[in-house]
């Protein structure tokens, strides 16, 4: 892979500079030579944080999707949790957003994950999961495991959610233009309602305690008992997660 890291923590770029040993990795810290390097290197994946010394990180994200569209991928690390941010980046076609701190490897999977076929993650996903009452048992114990109780409203919408993104996994770049809309449609409320009803599940969850088992669930120490994860980017955790379980 050729990867381009954009931040200004350096000992973030050193732990990366490692797990990326046997790929090309640059390092920038400045916005304008990054950019200046995209444009010669044509990298792979582009990660970056937000809050960036002399630049600004939307600048950076819209300046790549113009001059590349679609065959740059985009992940963004930030420490902001605001769901506005997440939407935004989103929209503004960014892969993954990833809350700090992050993991080295689980950032490694990610960069792995969004370089893969799309229509090959469905075609499989097509092939081997393809009764949706598997797909309900699975979400539903997912959702025992983390403490998201059944009775309350964002259940049924992030189920809804979840078994979206696993038909469509570019679903999750359009969350508040198509996904939220869409499950708002199905049971005739609002979609600031099923943002917001979704939203409250997820904290149920990290309220309840229950972050050794979050973490056990995907393998990897993903969140702390002081970190949550936006809508988007539990629904894409999930979603992946049941992707890769049945590719």
């Amino acid at each position: 892979m050729k990867i381009v890291l954009i931040d200004e923590n350096q000992d973030f770029a050193s732990e990366l500079k490692k797990e990326f040993e046997n790929d090309t990795f640059e390092y920038f810290t400045d916005g304008e030579e990054a950019l200046k390097t995209i444009k010669s290197l044509r990298p792979d994946v582009v990660v970056l944080d937000l809050l960036l010394p002399n630049a600004d990180g939307f600048d950076i994200i819209d300046s790549i999707q113009k001059d590349y569209g679609n065959s740059i991928k985009i992940i963004v690390c930030s420490s902001i949790s605001s769901d506005k941010f997440v939407t935004k980046c989103m929209d503004m076609g960014v892969s993954y957003y990833m809350l700090k701190p992050v993991k080295s490897s689980t950032l490694r999977q990610r960069c792995e994950d969004v370089l893969a076929e799309p229509s090959e993650v469905s075609v499989k996903n097509a092939q081997t999961n393809n009764n949706s009452k598997a797909i309900d048992e699975k979400i539903s114990y997912i959702f025992m495991t983390v403490g998201i109780p059944a009775h309350i409203k964002g259940y049924k919408f992030l189920r809804e959610a979840i078994k979206m993104s696993i038909n469509d996994p570019n679903i999750i770049n359009s969350i508040t233009k198509r996904l939220y809309p869409e499950i708002a449609a199905k049971y005739e409320t609002s979609a600031s309602k099923v943002e917001r009803a979704i939203r409250h599940a997820i904290e149920v969850a990290w309220n309840r305690g229950k972050i050794e088992n979050i973490n056990s669930l995907f393998g990897v120490s993903v969140y702390s008992s002081n970190e949550k994860p936006t809508n988007g980017e539990f629904i894409a955790l999930v979603a992946d997660k049941m992707l890769l379980e049945n590719s």
